[in-house]
């Protein structure tokens, strides 16, 4: 099982901590997110882990040598000369991933999807990607049809509002968990630059492919990306042990 996680990001909703360190290596009581991240998806039988890295590479690659990698499978995706966005990282990551499927878990999130049942769903629903998804509140939503396809995405705030796909039946909103699995066959559909949004990318192809959702029900969430956030994990993680 193979695991793409985004770490490359510049982390800015997280400053000025991360003024000087990575976002990946933020410490909740004492743990890195990234450390948090591998120890768990490896917990869940991930044996191979592509990280991407830009802002303050050094520093992760520095702290993964430090630790021996943990004793895992760890490929390193170097963005060093440029920072290539949510699409562009796993397209770039694909020449370091072999398995048919693999899953992209963001390096900034706590939830209590199952993974195995998420992974199992997707192999299953012939999908070329499934989104993790909940009803919660946020500003951004995918709009998936009644048949659990994506057609669309929104911004509430901006009033924002893209389909492109017929829908069949009402559209649903579903905030994004930034965990989502992959078949690499993706590849090949993906635009010829190298920078570009996953969100972009899935809305331009949902089209001519399926794209479907895996509703996280009953499952904790926190994005981590947010220095409000950081003290509730904090809060969570030390009653939890």
């Amino acid at each position: 099982m193979e695991v793409f996680i985004p770490a490359a990001g510049l982390g800015t909703r997280l400053k000025p901590l991360t003024d000087s360190i990575p976002k990946a290596l933020v410490e909740i009581n004492g743990v890195t997110l990234l450390e948090m991240q591998l120890m768990k998806l490896a917990r869940e039988g991930f044996n191979h882990f592509v990280i991407n890295t830009h802002h303050f590479a050094g520093q992760i690659t520095g702290f993964l040598n430090k630790n021996n990698n943990f004793g895992l499978k760890i490929d390193i995706s170097d963005e060093s000369r440029l920072l290539l966005d949510t699409g562009g990282g796993p397209k770039k990551a694909l020449n370091l991933l072999n398995e048919d499927n693999f899953l992209i878990h963001n390096v900034d999130i706590i939830s209590g999807l199952d993974i195995k049942k998420f992974m199992e769903f997707h192999a299953g629903n012939g999908s070329i990607a499934t989104l993790a998804v909940q009803k919660r509140e946020s500003s951004r939503y995918f709009l998936f049809d009644e048949t659990g396809i994506l057609c669309g995405w929104e911004n509430v705030k901006t009033g924002e509002k893209k389909v492109t796909r017929k829908a069949s039946g009402e559209l649903e909103r579903f905030a994004f968990s930034g965990i989502h699995t992959v078949n690499r066959d993706i590849g090949g559909l993906m635009p010829p630059g190298e920078v570009f949004s996953i969100v972009d990318f899935y809305l331009s192809i949902a089209q001519e492919v399926q794209i479907t959702y895996f509703e996280q029900k009953d499952a904790g969430f926190i994005d981590l990306g947010k220095i409000a956030n950081l003290d509730e994990a904090a809060r969570l993680l030390k009653y939890n042990k």
